[in-house]
């Protein structure tokens, strides 16, 4: 039999960001049960009061630090090798028929250069392409034909390396990110695989945005 605490808690664990919220104690309850009462009603099959629905998180909240995180913290402690490169340009470019080609000619000279930093990703009708700023004119060169929309210089990039187990843990990329949101950093692009991700931030922030990265292994 549904339980008016067993379904809050179902509700919240399928939202890592108010799991995460109700952890660090920083979220108002009354007026969360004012938002969710109508979803815990639904699922009820009856009415409740908002009190009820207060209760029910005061209670849970009691332990989420430990159900609504370990799983993220676990993961963050094993974060691997944290990579920093500076002196990096930004460039978009609209997709078009070319665009391809240029970017093989790109990669071509850039094989010349192990040192460069490169990485590139295409969306819908943009291409972005962050590379080293020594192959800036090389860069211009090659995509001269085509059309740049936004152009930016001086950033920096953190690479990080997370365990594999990061693709099953909600939350992961929300729990980082809210970090460098709450230190006021302004993230130009974010690049991932698998295991790892790399973020793009203006190089007078590049200190901060790296203590933030690495604090995460201590929490």
């Amino acid at each position: 039999m549904k339980t008016i605490s067993s379904v809050v808690e179902e509700y919240i664990k399928s939202k890592p960001f108010l799991q995460s919220a109700l952890a660090q104690g920083i979220i108002n309850l009354t007026s969360l049960s004012r938002v969710i009462k109508e979803d815990i009603q639904e699922d009820l099959g009856k009415e409740i009061r908002s009190g009820a629905v207060v209760m029910a998180l005061k209670r849970l909240s009691t332990d989420m630090e430990f159900r609504a995180t370990h799983r993220i913290l676990k993961v963050l402690k094993n974060i691997g090798e944290i990579t920093v490169r500076s002196s990096l340009t930004d460039y978009t470019f609209l997709v078009s028929e070319n665009i391809l080609d240029s970017q093989s000619q790109l990669l071509s000279e850039i094989n010349r250069n192990k040192d460069v930093f490169y990485t590139s990703s295409r969306g819908v009708n943009e291409i972005n392409i962050v590379i080293s700023n020594a192959m800036e004119s090389t860069v211009e060169e090659i995509f001269k034909l085509e059309k740049c929309t936004q152009k930016l210089e001086n950033l920096s990039s953190i690479s990080v390396k997370l365990p594999e187990d990061n693709v099953s843990t909600p939350g992961i990329y929300y729990f980082i990110f809210q970090r460098l949101a709450w230190e006021g950093i302004i993230i130009n692009e974010v690049i991932s695989t698998s295991n790892e991700f790399t973020i793009i931030v203006a190089e007078e922030q590049i200190d901060k945005a790296f203590k933030v990265m690495k604090d995460l292994k201590s929490l």
